[in-house]
């Protein structure tokens, strides 16, 4: 399909571009042919980035067409999967009966394809979890050049070590195949917490739970804290409150941009909306969550051990410089993992998520927090806005130099650079 001068904008509104055309090809041979003939290409997913990832006036290609299982091993619980798959389409194939696999770790946005995930290094939370990269065991992987390489830790291993975060900047990736398990079933706890006594007793309930996230709000004494365990308790669907709480936030997010000096007394009605819930569902049902109140977000990836000193500065930096998001910090727990430019690279680490709502200017609240996130040597998440340079990357991540030879040998004309990257990768 081809739609000539195609305004293209991602899922907040934020990042816009007015490509030449946008190509969907209906199978790997037509999307080779594609990469053959256009000199500058950029694969676009679901646009749930919040970076200007995909922006470009050339070719933007979309990989919907190219979705579905490829094939499954049973004996090793693994499924290859072609990269447009969306995530929320992904469990209808994998829980068939004759094949029974589930994702070992998903994040509460399950737009995304699966490709842009990996990409991006995309995760969600629990101390012993990777990011959804780190499960990854092959890929294949469509060069410069038209090859299509199969890449593993066997073969072309510095490809795989690289490639499986490599925000499309190696090449396109076709297929994937990942590291599943046996379908399981999560119960869903949301409280609310006293700030104090999470910061006090967190490092042991990590240990206690499958996946323990908390939303902080900068005015409140409280916060909400989810966790989610395995489970074989019978079904218990979520409900739909009234009114929901995208309606609630998007209400509060509207009174807070038109009247910022509410907003204390705002996050301290958190009580009368939050009541504790329970939910028991198929993981790949827990772990999404609706998310209509459209926002843009920062995100970086502090060492684990300097997490909650760093959370303690931001909130003081939010209230006294009176910035008006409604919104909570998302405060998480990530493993460490081997994938070169995976802000998780050999680090343990605690995930610091800054929202603001999608009508409110995004970087009022990023620059109070962005040099705090910085100072504990954080890592961006690559789909989440940032304003690190070139040289500041290469000082956080010890293969980057490695990657960048590995990117100018395997696509030396530049073909699926676009500015933003050329800059973020080349100064």
């Amino acid at each position: 399909m081809n739609h000539p001068q195609y305004a293209w904008s991602n899922w907040s509104g934020l990042q816009k571009s007015m490509p030449q055309q946008i190509l969907q090809p209906a199978n790997i041979q037509e999307l080779q042919s594609i990469v053959s003939e256009h000199q500058k290409i950029r694969v676009v997913g679901a646009g749930h980035s919040f970076t200007p990832l995909v922006c470009t006036d050339a070719t933007l290609l979309s990989l919907d067409h190219i979705a579905g299982i490829a094939s499954t091993d049973i004996n090793r619980c693994q499924s290859s999967i072609y990269a447009g798959t969306r995530l929320y389409d992904l469990d209808q194939h994998l829980q068939q009966q004759s094949i029974n696999q589930a994702l070992m770790n998903q994040g509460d946005i399950d737009q995304q394809s699966l490709a842009g995930a990996v990409s991006t290094g995309t995760h969600g939370t629990g101390a012993d979890l990777h990011c959804i990269s780190a499960y990854v065991e092959a890929f294949e992987l469509l060069t410069a050049s038209g090859e299509i390489l199969k890449c593993s830790r066997t073969e072309h291993p510095e490809i795989f070590a690289a490639g499986r975060v490599s925000l499309g900047s190696l090449g396109i990736l076709t297929q994937i195949t990942m590291q599943n398990r046996p379908r399981y079933k999560l119960k869903e706890h949301i409280e609310l917490c006293r700030v104090e006594d999470m910061m006090q007793n967190i490092q042991q309930w990590k240990l206690q739970h499958r996946h323990i996230e908390c939303f902080v709000f900068s005015y409140g004494k409280q916060l909400m804290l989810k966790t989610l365990n395995e489970t074989s308790d019978e079904i218990l669907a979520r409900k739909a409150n009234f009114p929901s709480d995208d309606t609630l936030l998007t209400l509060c997010s509207e009174l807070t941009k038109t009247f910022p000096s509410l907003n204390p007394y705002l996050q301290k009605l958190l009580g009368i909306f939050v009541k504790p819930t329970t939910y028991v569902d198929w993981s790949s049902k827990i772990f999404p969550t609706p998310r209509n109140t459209k926002f843009n977000e920062m995100e970086y990836q502090i060492p684990v051990d300097r997490g909650i000193e760093c959370l303690n500065e931001v909130l003081h930096a939010l209230r006294m410089h009176k910035v008006a998001t409604f919104f909570p910090l998302e405060f998480r727990f990530v493993k460490g993992d081997d994938i070169w430019l995976s802000p998780f690279y050999q680090q343990d680490s605690i995930s610091i998520s800054v929202h603001q709502y999608h009508k409110q200017d995004p970087q009022l609240i990023f620059d109070v927090v962005e040099p705090i996130l910085q100072k504990y040597k954080g890592r961006p998440h690559w789909g989440k806005m940032h304003s690190m340079s070139c040289m500041q990357l290469r000082d956080l991540y010890p293969k980057w130099d490695d990657f960048m030879a590995l990117r100018q040998q395997l696509d030396p004309e530049a073909k699926f650079l676009n500015p933003y990257l050329e800059k973020l990768f080349l100064g």
